[in-house]
């Protein structure tokens, strides 16, 4: 049997094809690093198997995760989203997903891509952590702090450093995978 993080619950598959496929797994695709930053922010105060449920809704009522489209939604897209039991339905979420969108927008166009901007706040590569138990493993760390701290100045909603440090362990800009577990980078 593989050891995995302290995290996985054992008894849930797609919390343990998640753990074993895709976290802490570099990304480099801008749709999705966006679709990551919907479902963060969405996750906080909720736990993350909450959202991991929920993710194929989020995509189908979030248009797969375009951030041009997201960032033209109205207030009928709005309302109908309100409505989707799939979803997390929680106004200021929601509000906070299409601000993001757009700010997202935004820096793809200044940076190029969103890859380009987030990968720079661990050096092009990532952070390899030799935690030995979740215990010691942080929940805000100062690229984290400085990440949160530059999208907060850009007007990103709900990315706090909590937030940000999850983003960056989900898309492989931090791995955490505890020593033991056999996707460790040790």
């Amino acid at each position: 049997m593989l050891c995995r993080c302290d995290w996985v619950d054992l008894s849930k598959p797609d919390y343990v094809a998640y753990h074993d496929t895709q976290w802490g797994v570099p990304v480099h695709d801008d749709r999705t690093l966006f679709e990551f930053i919907v479902l963060e922010s969405a996750q906080a105060g909720l736990s993350w198997y909450t959202i991991l449920q929920k993710r194929a809704a989020y995509r189908q009522a979030f248009d797969q995760f375009d951030p041009a489209i997201i960032a033209q939604y109205g207030e009928d897209k709005i309302q109908a989203l309100l409505l989707n039991k799939g979803i997390v339905r929680n106004r200021l979420k929601i509000l906070a997903t299409i601000n993001n969108a757009q700010r997202f927008l935004a820096i793809q166009t200044e940076f190029g891509s969103f890859d380009a901007y987030v990968w720079r706040f661990v050096g092009g590569q990532p952070r390899v952590n030799l935690w030995r138990s979740q215990a010691e493993c942080p929940t805000t760390t100062p690229e984290s702090d400085a990440l949160s701290a530059d999208l907060k100045r850009r007007g990103f909603k709900f990315m706090g450093s909590t937030v940000c440090y999850a983003y960056l362990q989900a898309m492989g800009l931090v791995n955490d995978h505890l020593v033991g577990c056999f996707r460790c980078a040790k």
